[in-house]
Protein backbone atom coordinates (compact mmCIF):
# COMPACT_ATOMS: atom_id res chain seq x y z
CA UNK A 1 0.00 0.00 0.00
CA UNK A 2 1.42 3.53 -0.88
CA UNK A 3 1.57 6.07 1.63
CA UNK A 4 -0.98 8.96 0.58
CA UNK A 5 1.51 11.31 2.08
CA UNK A 6 5.52 10.29 0.68
CA UNK A 7 4.07 7.78 -2.14
CA UNK A 8 6.48 5.23 -0.36
CA UNK A 9 5.51 1.45 -1.53
CA UNK A 10 7.03 0.69 2.45
CA UNK A 11 3.86 0.67 4.60
CA UNK A 12 3.18 -1.60 7.84
CA UNK A 13 0.01 -3.04 9.34
CA UNK A 14 -0.19 -1.72 13.20
CA UNK A 15 -3.87 -2.93 13.41
CA UNK A 16 -7.24 -4.61 12.03
CA UNK A 17 -9.94 -4.69 12.53
CA UNK A 18 -13.76 -5.90 11.21
CA UNK A 19 -16.91 -4.42 11.45
CA UNK A 20 -19.57 -5.89 13.44
CA UNK A 21 -20.67 -7.20 10.15
CA UNK A 22 -17.88 -8.39 9.40
CA UNK A 23 -18.39 -7.55 5.23
CA UNK A 24 -15.32 -4.49 5.91
CA UNK A 25 -11.59 -4.62 7.39
CA UNK A 26 -10.21 -1.43 8.81
CA UNK A 27 -6.43 -1.61 9.00
CA UNK A 28 -4.42 1.46 10.66
CA UNK A 29 -1.46 1.64 8.43
CA UNK A 30 2.14 3.09 9.20
CA UNK A 31 4.91 4.08 6.60
CA UNK A 32 7.98 3.05 7.40
CA UNK A 33 9.80 5.82 5.30
CA UNK A 34 7.73 9.05 6.74
CA UNK A 35 6.36 7.94 9.93
CA UNK A 36 2.78 9.14 9.39
CA UNK A 37 -0.20 6.70 9.79
CA UNK A 38 -3.38 6.63 7.95
CA UNK A 39 -6.41 3.92 7.33
CA UNK A 40 -7.33 1.92 4.75
CA UNK A 41 -10.98 0.08 4.56
CA UNK A 42 -11.23 -3.58 2.85
CA UNK A 43 -14.45 -4.48 1.20
CA UNK A 44 -15.51 -7.42 -0.98
CA UNK A 45 -16.74 -6.06 -4.42
CA UNK A 46 -19.18 -7.58 -5.76
CA UNK A 47 -19.71 -8.01 -9.40
CA UNK A 48 -22.69 -6.03 -10.09
CA UNK A 49 -24.20 -5.62 -13.37
CA UNK A 50 -23.80 -2.18 -15.76
CA UNK A 51 -26.91 -0.18 -15.82
CA UNK A 52 -28.87 0.37 -18.61
CA UNK A 53 -29.90 3.91 -18.28
CA UNK A 54 -33.38 5.34 -20.62
CA UNK A 55 -31.54 6.41 -23.28
CA UNK A 56 -29.84 3.15 -24.23
CA UNK A 57 -26.16 4.24 -22.82
CA UNK A 58 -24.55 1.67 -20.38
CA UNK A 59 -22.19 2.90 -17.30
CA UNK A 60 -21.37 1.04 -14.34
CA UNK A 61 -23.04 0.72 -11.11
CA UNK A 62 -22.41 3.28 -8.61
CA UNK A 63 -23.22 2.71 -5.11
CA UNK A 64 -22.69 6.46 -4.14
CA UNK A 65 -25.24 7.19 -6.40
CA UNK A 66 -27.58 5.49 -5.22
CA UNK A 67 -27.03 5.96 -1.98
CA UNK A 68 -27.48 10.19 -2.60
CA UNK A 69 -30.99 9.63 -4.27
CA UNK A 70 -31.86 7.75 -1.27
CA UNK A 71 -30.83 10.01 1.11
CA UNK A 72 -32.28 12.81 -0.85
CA UNK A 73 -35.69 11.26 -0.86
CA UNK A 74 -35.45 10.33 3.21
CA UNK A 75 -34.11 14.20 3.37
CA UNK A 76 -35.57 15.35 7.12
CA UNK A 77 -37.08 12.10 7.84
CA UNK A 78 -35.98 9.63 11.03
CA UNK A 79 -34.23 6.84 9.15
CA UNK A 80 -30.76 6.21 10.38
CA UNK A 81 -27.61 5.94 8.03
CA UNK A 82 -27.25 1.96 9.37
CA UNK A 83 -31.04 1.60 8.26
CA UNK A 84 -29.82 3.18 4.49
CA UNK A 85 -27.12 1.72 4.33
CA UNK A 86 -28.47 -2.10 5.19
CA UNK A 87 -31.45 -1.19 2.49
CA UNK A 88 -28.87 -0.91 -0.38
CA UNK A 89 -27.15 -3.65 0.78
CA UNK A 90 -30.21 -5.89 0.29
CA UNK A 91 -30.20 -3.94 -3.39
CA UNK A 92 -27.10 -5.09 -4.40
CA UNK A 93 -27.40 -8.57 -3.50
CA UNK A 94 -31.07 -8.55 -5.64
CA UNK A 95 -28.63 -7.42 -8.64
CA UNK A 96 -26.33 -10.32 -7.45
CA UNK A 97 -28.66 -12.68 -7.46
CA UNK A 98 -29.68 -11.70 -10.83
CA UNK A 99 -26.51 -12.96 -12.30
CA UNK A 100 -27.32 -10.41 -15.06
CA UNK A 101 -24.37 -8.71 -16.90
CA UNK A 102 -27.16 -5.51 -17.59
CA UNK A 103 -29.80 -3.99 -15.39
CA UNK A 104 -31.92 -1.87 -16.57
CA UNK A 105 -32.04 1.87 -14.22
CA UNK A 106 -35.71 1.29 -14.17
CA UNK A 107 -35.51 -2.01 -12.67
CA UNK A 108 -33.38 -0.52 -9.99
CA UNK A 109 -35.40 2.39 -9.37
CA UNK A 110 -38.85 -0.09 -8.35
CA UNK A 111 -36.05 -2.02 -5.99
CA UNK A 112 -35.24 1.50 -4.42
CA UNK A 113 -38.87 1.88 -3.91
CA UNK A 114 -39.47 -1.36 -2.55
CA UNK A 115 -36.94 -0.64 0.02
CA UNK A 116 -38.15 3.30 0.91
CA UNK A 117 -41.93 2.13 0.87
CA UNK A 118 -40.49 -0.24 3.97
CA UNK A 119 -38.22 2.42 5.58
CA UNK A 120 -40.45 5.77 5.32
CA UNK A 121 -43.51 6.18 3.39
CA UNK A 122 -43.00 9.90 3.22
CA UNK A 123 -39.37 9.39 1.09
CA UNK A 124 -41.42 6.52 -1.08
CA UNK A 125 -43.74 9.30 -2.12
CA UNK A 126 -40.85 11.57 -2.89
CA UNK A 127 -38.65 9.48 -4.95
CA UNK A 128 -41.46 7.50 -6.50
CA UNK A 129 -42.63 11.25 -7.32
CA UNK A 130 -39.42 12.01 -9.54
CA UNK A 131 -39.12 8.41 -10.72
CA UNK A 132 -42.85 7.61 -11.96
CA UNK A 133 -41.99 11.88 -13.00
CA UNK A 134 -45.91 12.35 -12.10
CA UNK A 135 -47.50 14.77 -14.89
CA UNK A 136 -50.31 16.08 -12.56
CA UNK A 137 -52.06 15.88 -9.02
CA UNK A 138 -54.11 13.20 -10.06
CA UNK A 139 -51.10 10.50 -9.97
CA UNK A 140 -49.67 11.93 -7.17
CA UNK A 141 -53.10 11.20 -5.44
CA UNK A 142 -52.76 7.78 -6.73
CA UNK A 143 -49.30 6.78 -5.65
CA UNK A 144 -50.85 8.55 -1.83
CA UNK A 145 -53.84 6.13 -1.74
CA UNK A 146 -52.09 3.02 -2.86
CA UNK A 147 -49.63 4.25 0.36
CA UNK A 148 -52.80 3.65 2.42
CA UNK A 149 -54.39 1.11 0.86
CA UNK A 150 -55.25 -1.67 3.87
CA UNK A 151 -52.94 -5.08 3.85
CA UNK A 152 -54.75 -8.34 4.25
CA UNK A 153 -54.49 -9.26 7.26
CA UNK A 154 -52.63 -11.85 8.58
CA UNK A 155 -54.08 -14.99 10.36
CA UNK A 156 -53.44 -15.35 13.90
CA UNK A 157 -51.04 -17.32 15.30
CA UNK A 158 -52.90 -20.62 16.90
Amino acid sequence: MRCPYCSEDNTQVVDTRENEEGDTVRRRRRCLSCDKRFTTYERVELQLPLVVKKNGSRVDYDRDKLKSSMTLALRKRPVNTESVASAIDRIEDKLVQLAERDVTSDRIGELVMRELKKLDKVAYIRFASVYRNFADVDEFSDAVREMKRPRAPRPKPA
